[in-house]
């Protein structure tokens, strides 16, 4: 039955690669998405753009809860809870 049904699926091996390499492809961007460093690097630069005056401080607060949400969304995936 398992060379029956491979050869009944071959037509179907495109579309199955395409959407291995799409899971690929979002796998990748929720890691760097996630990743601790790169979010605490925007902060950085976020502060650094508040200090030069290049953005106020409504827009400084709403990026910050914006990027410590997903600092905390990665601590809570990275242990499970």
């Amino acid at each position: 039955m398992g060379l029956l049904s491979e050869v009944l699926l071959l037509p179907l091996a495109p579309v199955r690669g395409s959407m291995w390499v799409l899971d690929q492809v979002v796998a990748d961007a929720e890691r760097q998405y996630y990743d601790p460093t790169a979010i605490q690097e925007q902060l950085g630069t976020l502060e650094k753009q508040l200090e030069a005056g290049e953005i106020d401080e409504e827009t400084f607060d709403r990026q910050e809860d914006a990027l410590l949400d997903r600092l905390e969304a990665t601590r809570t995936r990275q242990t499970g809870a």
